[in-house]
Formats: structure tokens, sequence, C-alpha cells
């Protein structure tokens, strides 16, 4: 049966939304999904892009969404490693340094993948979004207060979560620079009624006002995850 993005659980189902229209047309490149869990936006890119997608867990890429062409491969840095330079024009990598404790050297080898003019863009954690979250959402200020003196946090699934900040990405590697730092997530978990996450007209009303504020400083700040538009330094 053919599968859609509405079919993901509501708060995938926007984030997926969002941070294609961020990431804009993308048409006739060659792009890396590097952490590609069960390939939603891979597949998605696949329709007009030759994608890779590398992905360390082998039930999700079994599970994979593969309406389009595109290649699978098993495994993480490793991976990486085997490309030769300057191999894509886009890399994708999101919701994955925060549990990658090599992600010094993913980042560099992000950047010698990366052709001149190449796009990577990177979806993570936002901590004061977590502690927004943890204090309003989930009456957590034990876990709040830990994370406000840059403690890690946990996920039920991948383990845990070591927060990073936008510009530690800048310091890891030097080739690396950010060019556009956007906001996501800002307001739709603070609507705790479930119900209404699942009515469809409600989804889009919330991704047009999410995508409305995601360029503003003021909104950025509090977002739960933030999305980076990173390109190769030239020199």
């Amino acid at each position: 049966m053919k599968r859609a993005v509405t079919d993901l659980p509501p708060w995938e189902c926007m984030m997926k939304k969002m941070v294609w229209q961020q990431l804009g047309v993308i048409a006739g490149r060659k792009i890396l999904d590097f952490g590609s869990g069960v390939g939603v936006t891979a597949d998605h890119l696949a329709e007009k892009n030759d994608v890779t997608a590398v992905e360390p867990d082998e039930d999700s890429a079994e599970n994979r969404w593969m309406e389009n062409p595109y290649t699978q491969l098993i495994g993480s840095t490793d991976i990486l490693r085997q490309f030769a330079d300057e191999t894509f024009d886009v890399i994708i990598c999101h919701n994955v340094l925060e549990y990658a404790p090599d992600r010094e050297q993913i980042a560099a080898e992000f950047a010698r993948l990366l052709k001149p003019g190449g796009k990577l863009s990177i979806v993570k954690h936002h901590r004061a979004g977590r502690v927004m979250q943890m204090v309003v959402l989930l009456n957590n200020f034990e876990h709040a207060n830990d994370l406000l003196d840059g403690k890690s946090g946990s996920s039920a699934q991948y383990g845990e979560i070591c927060y990073y900040e936008d510009a530690d990405i800048e310091k890891w590697c030097s080739g690396l620079k950010i060019t556009k730092t956007l906001g996501m997530r800002t307001f739709w978990d603070l609507q705790q009624n479930q119900e209404q996450h699942r009515d469809p007209a409600w989804q889009d009303k919330m991704v047009e006002i999410e995508m409305r504020v995601s360029d503003v400083d003021a909104y950025k700040d509090i977002a739960f995850f933030h999305h980076l538009t990173i390109e190769k330094r030239q020199g």
C-alpha cells in the first residue's frame, strides 16, 4: 500500500512538512541522507534526485519507505569514509548528531563530501525549547534544571541526548559555515488537545503559522528544534 506523509503521527507529519518547505525545491541533485531512519525524507527527495541513505539500524532500513528508488546503505561514519571527496550536492542530517559520539568526525566528513556550493541541512534539538517543554508540558522541573545546568537529556528510543549549540558545528569543523538558522516546533506542542492534533485542517494552519515565524529571532529563541543550513567554506 502506498504510504503518505499524512500517515505519520501528527507531530512527525508536521515536522516533515516544515523541513521540506524550508529545504525548498531540490531537483537533479546528488543527495546524502545520513541517519535516514525509515527513509521518509530520503524517499521524498528521491522523487527528483539521486539519493543515498545511510542508516545504522537494520530494522529501520528494512522497514523503510520506498515509493521512489534510492540507495540504502547500512552503517555510520565508516560508510562516509568510503565516498570520494566532493561527492554530494546536498547532505541531510536530521536529529542525528545529538546521539553520535563521533560528531566532530562526522562534521569533518560532511565538509569533505560536499561539493563547492553544496548545502548541509541539520535539524537539531534546541536546549531552550526543551527546557520550556519540560516546565510547561511535562511539569518536570528537575530535568529542566538539569538542562539549564548543561546536562544531557534522554530519549526512550535513542538513549542519551547530548545537546549542542548551533555554533558548535563551526567549532568542530572550520570548513563549515552556518548560513541560516530557522526555528521549528515553536507552537504546536503547547496545544495539548491531542484530538486537535489529528485534524488535517488544524495541522495545515499550524504549519503555516510555524513557517511564518520560523525566521523571526524571538520565536527561534524558544523553538524546540533548529534547522541549520550550512555551506562549505571556500579557500
